[in-house]
């Protein structure tokens, strides 16, 4: 995988771009603000208007959508995230792009413990995997291989759900809403990448899948904020048709940085079709 770099790892600049997205999307009438007298040439609120809100003069603001090396305070980020409306995963991902949140120690771990390594085998039948906060897949059992695909075929560098699900034949044209999933995914590694700056390996991915994926370029110039820690999937599987799958995402208290999805049936028709995958093991 290219460790190279690009706009991506630069906080000041991605804080300096989120503030400006999230000012330009809000509606001024909405937040109870006077008329201005004159028309208004840009969407959203105006810089003095989020000054006025965040109680923090107009140049303050100037400066940090300039990305002019300010690192705000925690007082002056929550008093942005009030003024902007933010959600609290967006309010989070602004703590981090502000290094206001306190980070884990050391650096995050690229292998499965062998515990959560064997939680994985024994949750069997339930598909089930373990990853990192790049989506690299570091433990999975056999029904999430006879699912979705068989890891052991792929060379280390690719078992990364991201990379597959963008890149991997047999992966793009599996989910049925294909859209949010991606979504999903690419606001995840947003998140992460915030959290973690001088992870070179997930700036390296988010740099490749940027060069060489128009579909991953688009969504993430979006600048999307979203929590995905469970819900539905809608899969198409080559071999036992439609499946509606509901999803949980899990972080061990001693591994933050790693995920357990575990998948379960939604459905009689989609445990049918998991029974069928599972007999053939």
């Amino acid at each position: 995988m290219t460790t190279h770099t690009v706009d991506t790892v630069d906080t000041a600049r991605e804080l300096a771009a989120f503030l400006r997205a999230r000012r330009e999307r809000l509606d001024p009438g909405s937040l109870g603000l006077p008329p201005r007298r004159h028309t208004r040439r840009t969407p959203g609120l105006r810089r003095e208007e989020v000054a006025e809100l965040a109680g923090v003069s107009v140049d303050y603001v100037v400066r940090l959508e300039q990305a002019r090396g300010l690192r705000p305070s925690a007082d002056v980020v929550e008093a942005l995230a009030g003024a902007l409306r933010l959600s609290p995963v967006e309010r989070a991902y602004l703590f981090d792009l502000a290094q206001q949140r306190p980070r884990t120690a050391g650096e995050p771990s690229g292998a499965a413990a062998p515990s959560l390594a064997r939680l994985v085998t024994d949750l069997s039948p339930l598909p089930a995997m373990l990853m990192n906060h790049r989506f690299d897949i570091l433990a999975w059992n056999p029904e999430v291989a006879r699912l979705l695909l068989d890891f052991d075929t792929l060379p280390p560098e690719r078992r990364n759900a991201m990379w597959l699900c963008l890149m991997h034949p047999r992966i793009r044209e599996f989910y049925v809403d294909r859209e949010r999933v991606l979504r999903e995914g690419v606001a995840h590694l947003r998140s992460a990448w915030a959290t973690h700056p001088e992870d070179r390996a997930l700036s390296g991915l988010i740099a490749e899948l940027l060069s060489g994926n128009e579909e991953f370029a688009r969504l993430w110039g979006e600048r999307e904020i979203r929590p995905g820690g469970r819900g539905d999937k809608q899969m198409c599987h080559p071999e036992v048709g439609p499946i509606t799958l509901q999803f949980e995402v899990l972080a061990p208290l001693q591994d933050p940085d790693q995920r357990l999805l575990i998948f379960r049936a939604a459905d009689e028709d989609s445990r049918s079709a998991l029974d069928r995958l599972s007999s053939s093991l």
